[in-house]
């Protein structure tokens, strides 16, 4: 099959071998449609900015709810570190040792920049705990030059410093043990408190993402994640089971007592 072949752009030079008349109504065309196009990107911009401001809009009339929201769950024990454990993703990252802990997380919040665009930080509220005396872990995310870091440098990502108590890193515990545990972890991460100190790749943080624009928007649906039940056998096939159980006991029977014929032989 014959590939179609590269066409020039508006300000290269005709091919010689092509009329003249023909290349000014083609080359007339394509500016025309180049000037469509320039109208359509013009649109997009505008539309981008107006959606930008029905975000910003929403996202203050969202607040009060969240913050409701977020008081309610207080009254529900361990409502977050459940919701971690039950989402499939976010729960690959989480070790035994660091449930516990998180065991102490009262309240989660998402919080979007004014210029969405800009970035977010995603913050962890604990109760006293024994692993270390935070009270608030901040993960803050700077996406473009509007919001960049004080250093200048964007995108960027950075990490409250974990104050942990002694003998009680776990950071520095959970990545000198083997994954030998009971989950599989299908991320760059090791672990939950190791993502949280990572700002190496701020744009591609997938968690970060998961946690922004799924688990908070509705951790309920993780909370009330039912708990997987076993359907029972149907009797069909434990008659079935039990008859070919039945048949490979008489086999051996029957093999057994030719043998014994054989040695009385």
């Amino acid at each position: 099959m014959s590939s179609v072949p590269k066409r020039q752009k508006l300000d290269a030079v005709a091919d010689g071998n092509t009329s003249t008349g023909a290349n000014e109504e083609e080359s007339e065309a394509l500016e025309q449609i180049d000037a469509c196009q320039n109208e359509i990107d013009a649109l997009n911009e505008k539309a981008s900015e107006e959606i930008l401001k029905v975000e910003q809009k929403y996202n203050k009339l969202r607040k009060p709810c969240y913050e409701k929201r977020s008081e309610l769950v207080k009254r529900i024990p361990n409502f977050w570190v459940t919701s971690f454990i039950n989402h499939p993703q976010v729960s690959g990252i989480l070790d035994e040792e660091e449930e516990e802990c998180l065991h102490a997380l009262n309240k989660l919040e998402v919080e979007e920049f004014e210029d969405i665009k800009s970035g977010y930080r995603i913050n962890f509220h604990f109760d006293e705990n024994p692993y270390f005396e935070n009270k608030i872990l901040t993960k803050e995310f700077h996406l473009n030059s509007a919001a960049a870091s004080e250093n200048g440098d964007w995108p960027a990502s950075t990490s409250t410093p974990i104050q942990w108590k002694e003998g009680k890193n776990l950071l520095k515990q959970l990545l000198t043990k083997p994954y030998g545990n009971k989950k599989k972890r299908n991320s760059d991460y090791k672990t939950f408190f190791d993502w949280f100190s990572d700002n190496a790749d701020p744009v591609n943080d997938e968690i970060a993402e998961l946690i922004k624009d799924d688990l908070w928007p509705n951790p309920l649906q993780y909370y009330l994640v039912p708990d997987i039940e076993v359907e029972p056998e149907d009797e069909d096939d434990n008659e079935d089971n039990e008859e070919e159980a039945f048949d490979e006991e008489d086999g051996e029977d029957e093999g057994d007592e030719d043998l014994e014929d054989e040695d009385d032989k």
